[in-house]
């Protein structure tokens, strides 16, 4: 599996070293969460900022987008640096319209589903997307516990996507840490976001190798 460590949970103030204290313990994707206040009860970060720590790492950035209206800013997250751009289908914006905007602008596109949204509500889109993600929370604040029943979902994606010949990732996002990333591992996770279980480890390092390993 890859790690993809959320700097939800880093050091605002330290994000450009908290990125590349990841990068040297063996992260894959660095992960951004953004939020807008209103389609999640949480602020955090925006353009300004992603393109402001781009510079300190060559990672590839997971750029997860919890904001009603993600069409109208994909070319602002775009030109920010993001290289996988992720959005709601319980968002407003039109979801063919979207990945096709992020398409637009050389981002790979991918989906996320709440907790309450059945797997199947992706399906459609399976061939047009790089990557699914499967809240393993409800989305909006970190350091929440582990969703467990969310991974039935990821098999059924992943058995959907080989019945069709489709090689799309699957992602789950929420309360992953080395506890409990082997039960991900055997959902046939491909890549686990992890804050507060990589981030506030007494061994980052160590935290992503176990995660990665799926142990």
């Amino acid at each position: 599996m890859k790690a993809a460590p959320s700097l939800l949970s880093c050091n605002f103030a330290k994000m450009g070293e908290e990125v590349q204290r990841v990068d040297r313990a063996g992260a894959d994707w660095i992960h951004l969460d953004v939020m807008d206040g209103h389609f999640v009860p949480n602020l955090t970060i925006g353009p300004a900022i992603i393109s402001a720590v781009r510079p300190y790492t060559n990672l590839p950035f997971d750029v997860h987008l919890m904001i009603d209206d993600p069409l109208d800013y994909i070319d602002a997250f775009a030109d920010a640096g993001a290289d996988i751009i992720t959005f709601h289908v319980e968002s407003k914006s039109d979801t063919e319209k979207t990945i096709e905007k992020i398409k637009s602008r050389g981002v790979k596109p991918g989906l996320v589903i709440k907790p309450k949204t059945p797997a199947e509500v992706v399906y459609e889109y399976l061939d047009q997307v790089y990557v699914i993600v499967v809240m393993t929370v409800e989305p909006g604040f970190g350091g929440q516990s582990f969703m467990a029943d969310m991974l039935p979902k990821v098999t059924a994606i992943k058995e959907e996507c080989a019945r069709r010949g489709l090689e799309v990732l699957v992602e789950v996002d929420g309360g992953i840490s080395e506890k409990n990333a082997c039960f991900a591992a055997a959902a046939g996770v491909d890549v686990c976001v992890s804050g507060t279980g990589i981030f506030k480890a007494k061994d980052a390092a160590a935290a992503i190798s176990a995660i990665k390993k799926g142990i």
